[in-house]
Order: structure tokens, then sequence, then C-alpha cells
């Protein structure tokens, strides 16, 4: 392909968060999403593969179910086998240099059509998606379907020119720039099912930046990637830049992995799965064109402290915000929590007047803030942790703790109060609705300050509540490595792309915060130009003329 536009700068649009819709009785966005949800309810859709631009279907097929009735089939989607997952690697490859020599903005323009399409088109159709496959309320699906999707593409096209901008100094006689390379080989995305708005952005970064890219999403939630694809077609995104291959983790990853062209990896998911992938690239390392980028967001056992200055009120509703919203299934959800002696009484109170009121059941009742969790597998994880408590000490349930399955996959809001701060529900990773609170001694802040760092491997997300600055300034210097995200009286989730860049440490992954200029960094290799307008006709120099 030919550039043919030249003879300007171009600036991107200034990016700006995409505005909340409310949903409210009566608004149109209520009275048109309402009929997405019917419409998409109704049908059942099949989902092939996408390489190269071609719908392919293997005949291994999966069943795409609703999380809160899981006898109604919303999909089959078809699965990649070793031959479909080969197939999508060599498109990969081979569509990168038409890709690569399109113009930035010429990119850039792609995706910034992406997003219009999304909030103006397709808006009710992802978050219906969201909602019925998802699991999500219409407002979880609102700020992440639609709202945070659409932030991360102008965002990354923003984030893409600033990048280009950035060339080093010249001196005199000689003109130095650089140039931001797409990686040599493929990105392999591997998306979670908790966000659409995470599954989108981990395909789609690196394709801003000239990458071409083999996505596989999560089994558990194929449906909205599966729309993401057909909007990025309708917004001009050429056959292979991004290659959608629905299948088994280990058999697609494996493939991908050990292929020789794999430039990096963005993923999503667990820190289980994304060590064994490290592992992986790192006993293949000598067999790889270049070194693979790694970058990954894991899991989370994110925390609320709370000190004794605290207003109460606005620590209960972070606690059940922070821990319930989308059934506790965010890698940001409040999984534990450290509540002064002195204020126990009236947060546990308070909790239980708050969680009494929380209805639950099908996101397409608008009045319901809790839903199902996602799958049978993500149930049965759940109810394990509850059943455990229920026969060991050091914990007990003290809110919730029903579970039902019959129809939907509902766990019930579910606080346990931890006698032991090292009591496997205040350490582990639950990723459901289950909140595990430690309460502490009022002069024991620091003390407790040092055990919520000490107690999990985990670094993700957590917060302050105080309304001591002093004691706010301790916790920011004892916590400084226990969240890459953290947050002073407020919930742990929640991060706004281009405002909180979303990332942590530790065994939450590689911090490279999506959401910023910095995670898609990692999808270049900057190559220095230093042109020289005078060259020297001569290989002495001065001080070589005299003795």
């Amino acid at each position: 392909m030919k550039n043919l536009m030249n003879n300007c700068v171009i600036e991107t649009p200034k990016a700006i968060n995409e505005p909340i819709l409310s949903y409210g009785p009566g608004s149109p966005e209520k009275s048109k999403l309402k009929k997405a949800l019917q419409e998409m309810a109704s049908r059942e859709i099949e989902i092939p593969l996408i390489i190269g631009g071609e719908k392919i279907k293997t005949g291994d097929l999966a069943r795409v179910t609703m999380p809160h009735d899981h006898k109604h089939i919303l999909a089959h989607y078809h699965k990649a086998g070793p031959k479909e997952v080969q197939l999508a690697i060599d498109t990969a490859v081979a569509a990168k240099a038409m890709w690569q020599n399109f113009r930035w903005e010429e990119r850039c323009a792609i995706f910034l059509r992406a997003a219009e399409l999304l909030a103006v088109k397709y808006r009710s159709l992802i978050n219906a998606g969201a909602m019925l496959a998802g699991g999500k309320t219409v407002f979880q699906a609102e700020i992440d379907a639609a709202c945070e999707l659409i932030d991360f593409l102008r965002f990354n096209v923003r984030f893409a020119e600033e990048i280009y901008r950035q060339q080093p100094e010249s001196s005199t006689g000689v003109w130095n720039h650089i140039q931001y390379r797409p990686l040599e080989g493929f990105v392999f995305a591997v998306t979670p099912f908790n966000f659409t708005a995470i599954a989108g952005n981990l395909s789609t970064a690196p394709a801003i930046m000239g990458n071409t890219v083999v996505w596989k999403p999560a089994s558990s939630l194929v449906y909205t990637p599966y729309l993401i694809m057909e909007i990025l077609d309708e917004a001009g995104l050429p056959p292979g830049v991004i290659n959608f291959i629905p299948g088994s983790g280990s058999s697609v990853g494996e493939i991908c992995l050990n292929d020789q062209h794999l430039a990096g990896v963005h993923f999503t998911g667990s820190t289980r799965v994304f060590r064994q992938m490290w592992k992986t690239i790192g006993t293949n390392i000598g067999d790889y064109k270049s070194y693979p980028r790694i970058v990954g967001e894991t899991g989370g056992k994110d925390f609320i402290f709370a000190h004794s200055s605290t207003n109460v009120q606005e620590l209960v509703a972070g606690l059940v915000r922070g821990a319930f919203e989308y059934q506790g299934q965010k890698c940001s959800a409040a999984s534990r929590a450290y509540i002064p002696a002195g204020i126990w009484q009236d947060v546990e109170a308070g909790l239980r007047e708050q969680i009494g009121k929380i209805k639950m059941g099908p996101p397409t009742d608008f009045r319901n803030f809790v839903g199902a969790v996602i799958d049978k597998g993500a149930f049965e994880s759940i109810a394990e942790y509850i059943d455990y408590t229920k026969k060991n000490n050091g914990g007990e349930i003290i809110i919730g703790g029903n579970c039902e399955e019959s129809k939907g996959y509902f766990i019930e809001p579910t606080v346990i109060l931890a006698s032991d701060p090292h009591f496997r529900t205040m350490t582990e990773e639950i990723f459901g609705p289950v909140l595990t609170v430690y309460v502490y001694d009022d002069d024991k802040y620091e003390e407790t300050l040092d055990l919520c760092n000490s107690s999990s491997a985990y670094a993700l997300t957590g917060c302050i509540f105080s309304r001591d600055r002093g004691a706010v300034s301790v916790a920011l210097a004892k916590l400084e490595n226990s969240a890459g995200n953290f947050y002073i009286n407020d919930k742990p989730t929640g991060a706004v792309v281009g405002q909180q860049p979303f990332g942590g440490g530790r065994a939450s992954g590689t911090n490279d915060k999506a959401g910023s200029m910095a995670n898609l960094l990692r999808w270049v290799s900057t190559r220095t130009i230093k042109e020289t307008f005078v060259p020297p006709s001569n290989f002495s120099y001065p001080f070589m003329e005299e003795e």
C-alpha cells in the first residue's frame, strides 16, 4: 500500500472521558437498552473464529449461557484447534508489513471510529452483552463495556501521538530522531471474563502501535469480544491485524508461546497462569527472534484499611460497594478489611443495615445490585471458601453465606469476621462476593499497617479511610509497595482511564499501567536515527597537528 497523504502534522482529538449515562426511569437510554436485552435474549447466535478477516467454523462448539439463568443459551462459539491457532499466527505475521506501512494517523483513525461507533451506534448492544453474558448490572456494564472501552480507544490514540512526539535534541549539523517501531513478530493477547473493556484494550493497544495480534478471549466471555471484532471490522480495521481465536487456554497458549515469532504477551488473568506463561517463555528464550515483551495484570487481595478517625457511614459505603459490586469479580475488589475496635460495633451495624437492603437477582431487573457469578467453576470455588469458614476456627460468617445454583450461580454478599489475621479468607484471592474483616486494637494502628503489608502476596489496590492527615501519611509510607493503585477515603475499585492508570506489583502483575502512555511504550521498539548533514572528509583530528 502506498502512502498518499503528506505535508501536514496531524494532532489527534483531545481525549475526554466518555460521560456515564444514568439509565434512570423513563430515560431514552434505558428504553433502548431494554429493547436490546429482549432482542439478544430471544435469539441464539453462532460465533466463529475470525482469522485474516475470514469467519471460520471448526465444528468444535461450546456454549455461551447467562450466569443468572445457566440453561438459557445465548450463543454457540467455535473453538480453535492447533491448525487454526497456527493459521492465526501465520496470518498475523504476514499482515505485519501491510499494517506497519499505514501512517500512524491512519491507524488511529480506525480506532477513533470504533470508539464513536461504540458511543453512538452499538452502546446498547455491547451493554446488553455485558449484562446477559457477563452478569453485570446496567451500571457496571455502562462503566465497563461502553465508557471504559471508549476511553481506552480514545486515550490510547492520544498517548500514541504523545509517544511519537517524544524526540531527542539535535546538535549543530546533525538531525536526530527516534522511530517507535512495532515489535518484530505478533502479540498474543489473553483476556479475562470480568471486563469487556480490558478484553478490548489488551487486543487493540498493541495494534494501535502497529503490531498485529492473536487474541484468545476467556472462554467465559466470548460474546462481547466477538461484538468488538464486528465493530472493529465496521470501523475499517484491515483483515489480519487482530485475529480472534476462542478456545482452550492450554492448547492455544502452548502453540502461541512456542512460536519463534512471539513478540509480546498482553495478559490479564490468574497469577498461576501468568507465571506458567512466563516460565514457558523463559524456557524458550533462545528460540525467539527477539525477547518477548511480557505485560500482565494478575490477581489481587485488595484491602480497605480504616483509622479510628474515619467517618463510619463513608467507610461502610466503601466496604459494600468495594466488595460486592459485580459480585466481587473485579481484580480490584475489596476482599479484606482492617477495622479499629473502637468503631467496629458501628461499622458492623452499618454493614448489616446496608447489605440487608441489597437486592440480588437477574441484571435485567434494574433494581438488583448483585447478580450471579460468572460460571459453575467460579461458583464452586467461592462456595468452597464459605464452606471452609463454616468448618474451621479463625473466622466466622456474620452476614450472608448462602449459595444457590439451581437456576443461576448466586452467592449472597458474605462478610466473615476473622479472629486470625492470617485466616485463609484473609490472605487468599477469592474473586467473589466475600469480604473478610479483621478487627484490631486502636492503639496498634502502625503495627496493623505492617500486618496488612506483609500478609498477602498481592499488591494491586488498597485504600485508607481516615480524617486524620497524619494517619494517612503513615499509611502512605507503610503501604507504599502494597498497592499499585492506592485510594484515600474511597473504595479501591473504579480506576478511570487517563486519571488513575491501573496495575499492581508483586504477584499482581508487571504494573505496566493500562490506561496510560507507559503501557503503549511496551509495544514499541525504538530505533535512533542520526543524520549528519556535512560529514567529515578526512579521518584526522586537530589534536594530531602538533606533537
